[in-house]
């Protein structure tokens, strides 16, 4: 039995958190640094830890790892204030196409995301999520997103025991930094319109697969090759 390995991306393909992650990371900001201003920092599609650098280099400070620390500390802190205040949700079709998913003995679910694993753990518990997936890779294995595949393909093979071939490898995700991150590894690139980037700037980035959202998850499970 040939394997799928479907690594998910967080915000804005699975959930949308209502603004929760913006304003622990805002909150952090002024708490450290004296000011919510995030002018000038790309956060979409990048992992906490690269925002860390941005953060601590915008201030030409250094970015060591008690630097980063602190700043992570204090968005987690956050973040668990600001998940059950804000309004939510899970996008179309996620818990449907997770269920099935789940129940196939060919597929593997597992997490890419540029979340710390435990900002991944505090969202994906909030909205019933995070038992779907055995494993992860996130922004504590690297700052640099096109990295993170790699540990994920070797955390799969730790767990499965098996190599996952690229084309068994399916990385779905709303940003064009998720379709370089599955260029990187050679895995089918999953392109869905559900969060700050249009279509039209996802098909710039020549996806394998490109939908509106992940409603139709029996068209959307036939066009991954999920028979």
């Amino acid at each position: 039995m040939t394997k799928k390995l479907f690594l998910f991306d967080i915000d804005g393909t699975l959930l949308a958190s209502g603004g929760a992650g913006w304003r622990a990371l805002e909150a952090a900001c002024m708490e450290l640094f004296g000011t919510s201003n995030l002018d000038g920092i790309e956060i979409a599609g990048r992992t906490d830890s690269s925002i860390a650098r941005q953060l601590y280099a915008r201030r030409n400070e250094e970015a060591t790892p008690e630097n980063c620390a602190r700043f992570y500390d204090s968005y987690l802190k956050h973040l668990t204030e600001f998940l059950p205040q804000t309004d939510g949700a899970l996008l179309p079709g996620i818990v449907e196409m997770l269920d099935i998913l789940k129940a196939r003995p060919d597929c593997v679910l597992a997490l890419l995301t540029g979340n710390l694993v435990r900002g991944a753990e505090l969202k994906l518990t909030h909205y019933g999520l995070w038992e779907y997936f055995e494993f992860g890779a996130y922004a504590d294995d690297h700052h640099d997103r096109n990295e993170l595949g790699v540990f994920a393909r070797t955390r799969a093979m730790e767990k499965h025991g098996t190599e996952f071939a690229p084309e068994n490898i399916l990385v779905l995700g709303d940003t064009p930094h998720d379709v370089a991150c599955a260029r990187a590894i050679g895995a089918k690139a999953v392109a869905i319109a559900t969060g700050r980037h249009s279509r039209a700037e996802l098909e710039a980035c020549n996806p394998d697969l490109l939908f509106d959202d992940l409603s139709d998850v029996t068209a959307v499970l036939k066009l991954m090759d999920v028979n």
